[in-house]
């Protein structure tokens, strides 16, 4: 199979698509037939070797993807051959054409989900998730800022908070951003890189009482 493979720390250019073995899985492992990789920040971290976990070289990077199980070792019950799944973590690496999971790392993509979007859904809306609720512990009624909302992370941040009854603020530093998070449910958007917009967001009608970005922030 085709994989990318990393023998070295550093820049975009250790990135190189070779053609490996494709693994196997063994007891409670699924392998995966992986239609799309996502990419977070983490991911390149790693890459540059400057993150806190360092994996033994060479190493094919990517936590999160999407795709149809091609086999399952013995004991899987969870999901089968055939079924589309969303992985949240992998043992062998998602940048590639295959992939070993755990089986509590492969979770049932709805039809009506694509494998583009099942991509996106362990580290953006997990950490949402977690800041949203483990964090800040949001509440319906409440007003949250998401700052830097036209992110991944903060439009996963924005259709939560919104789903969950939150009225939603959101920031980002361009007009396309911002409208893109209008479009994902934020009830009122601020350019983050115009001088004075934290004291626009504190006027009337926006200065009810807020959920700080800094209590509630994805990072």
């Amino acid at each position: 199979m085709k994989a990318i493979q990393v023998h070295e720390f550093g820049g975009p250019e250790v990135l190189k698509l070779e053609e490996i073995s494709t693994p196997q899985p063994t007891a409670g492992q699924v392998l995966v037939r992986i239609h799309a990789a996502g990419v977070n920040p983490y991911d390149t971290y790693m890459r540059n070797g400057t993150y806190a976990i360092k994996p033994p070289l060479p190493y094919t990077p990517g936590s999160d993807g999407a795709g149809t199980v091609e086999a399952a070792g013995s004991g899987v019950a969870k999901v089968k051959p055939g079924d589309r799944v969303y992985v949240a973590k992998t043992v062998t690496g998602a940048y590639a054409e295959y992939a070993i999971a755990l089986e509590s790392q492969a979770h049932r993509l709805p039809e009506k989900v694509s494998f583009t979007q099942g991509a996106g859904v362990w580290v953006p809306y997990g950490t949402a998730y977690h800041a949203l609720y483990h964090s800040a512990q949001a509440h319906a009624s409440e007003i949250v800022l998401i700052h830097g909302a036209s992110g991944g992370v903060g439009i996963a941040g924005v259709q939560i908070a919104r789903a969950s009854g939150l009225t939603v603020f959101g920031t980002a530093s361009s007009q396309k951003g911002l409208d893109l998070v209008m479009r994902e449910g934020a009830h009122q958007v601020f350019n983050h890189s115009k001088p004075g917009y934290l004291e626009e967001i504190m006027k009337p009608p926006a200065a009810a009482a807020w959920i700080s970005s800094s209590k509630c922030s994805p990072t």
